[in-house]
């Protein structure tokens, strides 16, 4: 049954206000007394509390001198990398992280170093010497360990902070032996057995990401809460504030069914260190004076909003204590508003031009690694003998990383120049996975009771009859219902697996592909989205990270340029940029428009195309579509899964005996041979392959020309094989698809296959692709896309002469420097 959520009129227009309620601001007034004295916190607490305020310090210390003077201890070291440091920030971190275990999870920005230390050793204390011993040893094949058990270590949890501290530095430094295989870096470093989840370069990327393993945390009833850590100037970032729209959504607490009802279990946390760059959030670059007050504007709870006192790390503890009660009750998200100050610039060549001396001191003079100290002294927690003592023992824990880190012989980087190196194998992860959790996937009713699956058991298989005859469309299984046949079986079999999009609960999509899927599943597994293509893309991104499989869809591939972040530089980039620890196993389904005009018929397969770590598949056929689709969701990598909306009734026509009602999968990569022929290649992409097989008919009918048609099927990876082949054979090749010509994927594709057939070939490789404008309206496309006339255009000016034949449309030399001088 579809929602009932009535749109009452009264209740829309009645007259009233609306009440908030006050938020506080920097409530806490604890003291290390006062929590010795309530037993919140032990003497051994708060000195922990301050060690890891140590070990942040120096470590940060530590790099900002490599980057300034090259050398740190009398040690020289050139890095070329970026140091983005938080120093003045670490209680912050440490007050975040000290009631965080492995199974919590923290995400970050650019200036990250300080929450991984920190979140890092909280978890070492909270973990068993047995579970610190397996994580070291089963961590990239024990690659860290082998380096920092070198040296003595007193116990396994000494052990593992070296592990964590070289660790991160290695990786910072670019080396092999870091987190993530030195391919990370500064500002994207992480550690998910600590339960440390990828930090961000991109300001504010985390956010949505957040959500998204929140939302895997939620569906799949795992343990721990998930907190994203970015800047007090991201909340200017339209991807923070659609995170956030995600996050709030009322069907978590009004629609899913028990025991998945209530709100994510995430903290939006904005360390507000009042500055964004150069710029002031406060007074300048916005208008909430203080950032808290965001949260009154996205829920009638407020997100439970709170500004909290950074600078304090016992306020940190105690603001998430709290929160993470709350979140335990399902009363989440949350939204934090943490005051913290930075002593260092955006980076080390930042100068602080921006801001007074004067304002850096008056900061400094709170700084809590003096503050908490001396509260530590007062209360008779330690001397100074014993922090100076425990000063050493970090300085000399942090040198020792030093000397190991920058030692190409114990830490080496990775030889990218040789085939198969680190990098080429884990631009994808290239696995087939039957199902990311053992449990029995949640269902609605069996599979075969679906309505849509008796309705297609109906349907003719093949849009032709035993004599070859085309079928009507509508007694056919067309490209809409064989996508839906995997999709409906592979929710039977992974139960991670979720879809969401903007219309996919109750219409079943707008091209009707998951009509039959609301009566199937429940709420959590397949719902609406708001429309906020950057957050449904991007909580994509964190529920594949997080450990799930999701199918996202954004209707119109027009619209990714509103994820284009999401999609560029996290969807891509994760799993090569963890060193091949992640899987990314996200579909993203996009369809190309048609009839719509300039802003909703774009294909923009190109642009995917370009981008290093994404799958590019634009199957024109039901049979492609659905074995693609299967390749899809039982692998792990990201995909874009492009859908011609000229092609979701078109039955099968090539494939003998039809679409199999039965799973089976078309490797990705591989193109297909539609049509047999000796004079001509043809090479397509998407829905140009039918007006390709009219062309071709034509050649046939009136020159004589016996064309061999190969749709292509997958853009990335594309094997070449079978054109190189078809093209010994035909030695002419013409390359076609709805992409605007220039920047196209087919000329990249006409590129390699003049270079791998060079000696084979009797004109140079032709693309021919819609214009170089915008897409005008339905009545004249056919002027815009190609069409057979553009195709047989094409092959007379620039590939076979053909007997007879008018040009249609000038295509020849002049014009087509014509129209790139003038930039069509």
């Amino acid at each position: 049954m579809p929602k009932a959520i009535a749109i009452v009129p009264e209740e829309a227009r009645a007259k009233g206000e609306l009440e908030f309620q006050p938020i506080p601001i920097n409530r806490f007034e604890g003291s290390v007394e006062g929590e010795l004295k309530a037993g919140r916190l032990s003497k051994d607490d708060l000195i922990r509390i301050h060690h890891d305020m140590m070990v942040i310090r120096a470590f940060e210390s530590m790099l900002d001198a490599v980057k300034k003077q090259g050398q740190y201890q009398g040690i020289e070291y050139n890095h070329r990398g970026p140091a983005h440091l938080s120093i003045g920030q670490e209680a912050t971190a440490v007050g975040e992280a000290f009631l965080l275990n492995a199974e919590d999870h923290i995400l970050g920005s650019h200036r990250s170093h300080g929450e991984i230390l920190a979140k890092g050793l909280s978890a070492i204390h909270q973990s068993s010497d047995a579970d610190l011993h397996s994580m070291m040893k089963g961590y990239f094949d024990g690659q860290c360990l082998k380096v920092v058990e070198r040296d003595k270590h007193e116990d396994a949890k000494d052990l593992a902070t070296d592990f964590l501290i070289y660790g991160a530095l290695a990786e910072i430094f670019g080396r092999e032996t870091g987190m993530n295989k030195g391919l990370g870096g500064s500002m994207h470093a992480f550690f998910p057995p600590l339960g440390i989840l990828p930090n961000n370069a991109i300001v504010g990327g985390s956010a949505d990401i957040a959500v998204g393993a929140a939302l895997y945390k939620k569906v799949n009833r795992k343990p721990g809460v998930v907190i994203a850590n970015i800047g007090d100037a991201s909340a200017g970032c339209g991807p923070v504030w659609e995170a956030l729209c995600f996050a709030t959504m009322d069907q978590y607490k009004k629609l899913w069914d028990e025991p998945y009802r209530g709100g994510l279990p995430l903290i939006m946390n904005f360390v507000n260190n009042f500055y964004g760059m150069g710029g002031q959030p406060v007074g300048e670059t916005m208008g909430f004076g203080v950032l808290a007050r965001l949260g009154a504007g996205l829920a009638p709870d407020q997100l439970h909003a709170e500004r909290v006192d950074g600078y304090s790390p016992l306020a940190m503890i105690d603001c998430i204590r709290r929160k993470k009660e709350l979140l335990a009750r399902g009363d989440g998200p949350v939204l934090l508003d943490t005051v913290t100050y930075r002593f260092s610039g955006h980076s080390p060549s930042d100068a602080s031009s921006y801001r007074e001396k004067a304002e850096v001191e008056a900061w400094q003079a709170f700084d809590p690694l003096t503050t908490f100290a001396d509260e530590l002294r007062e209360a008779g927690v330690l001397s100074a003998a014993d922090l100076e003592r425990m000063q050493a023992k970090v300085d000399d824990r942090i040198l020792r990383a030093y000397k190991k880190a920058i030692d190409l012989d114990l830490s080496p980087r990775a030889d990218l120049r040789m085939p198969g190196n680190l990098l080429e194998n884990v631009m994808f992860s290239n696995q087939t996975v039957e199902k990311l959790d053992d449990r029995e996937p949640d269902v609605l009713m069996p599979l075969d009771e679906n309505p849509r699956i008796k309705q297609l058991a109906s349907r003719h298989r093949s849009g032709l009859d035993e004599n070859g005859k085309p079928l009507p469309k509508s007694r056919c299984i067309a490209i809409r219902d064989s996508l839906f046949e995997a999709i409906i079986d592979r929710f039977y079999q992974d139960p991670t697996l979720v879809a969401y999009g903007e219309e996919n609960r109750d219409w079943g999509g707008a091209f009707a592909v998951y009509r039959g899927l609301t009566e199937a599943l429940p709420y959590h597994r397949l719902f609406n989205s708001p429309i906020s293509e950057a957050a449904i893309a991007g909580t994509a991104v964190g529920y594949g990270l997080a450990g799930g499989r999701v199918i996202a869809e954004l209707m119109y591939c027009d619209f990714m340029g509103r994820a284009g972040d999401e999609i560029f530089n996290q969807l891509a980039k994760w799993q090569s940029m963890s060193g091949g620890l992640l899987r990314m196993p996200v579909v993203l389904r996009v369809s190309v428009g048609s009839k719509y005009g300039a802003q909703h018929s774009q294909d923009w397969t190109s642009m995917v195309a370009h981008i290093p770590g994404l799958k590019v598949v634009f199957p024109a056929t039901p049979y492609d579509a659905k074995g693609l689709m299967y390749s899809a969701l039982l692998g792990t990598d990201p995909v874009i899964f492009f859908e011609s909306q000229r092609l979701y009734d078109m039955p099968e026509l090539f494939h003998p005996g039809g679409v199999p009602q039965g799973r089976y999968e078309i490797p990705i990569g591989e193109p297909d041979i539609k049509r047999t022929g000796g004079d001509l290649t043809m090479l397509t992409i998407g829905a140009t392959l039918y007006r390709a097989i009219d062309a071709a008919a034509e050649l046939q009918d009136r020159y004589g020309l016996s064309t061999e048609i190969i749709d292509a099927r997958s853009i990335v990876p594309f094997n070449y094989e079978k054109v190189i082949e078809s093209v010994k054979k035909t030695r002419k090749i013409v390359l076609i698809s709805d992409a605007c010509e220039r920047g196209s994927a087919l000329h990249t594709m006409a590129s390699t296959i003049n270079r791998l057939a060079y000696d084979e070939l009797d004109a140079p490789p032709v693309v021919v692709g819609a214009r170089n404008w915008i897409t005008p309206a339905d009545e004249v496309e056919d002027t815009f896309f190609p069409f057979p006339s553009d195709i047989l255009d094409a092959i007379h000016e620039h590939v076979l002469p053909l007997k007879g034949y008018r040009v249609v449309r000038p295509t020849d030399t002049a014009e087509l420097i014509r129209r790139n001088k003038l930039g069509v």
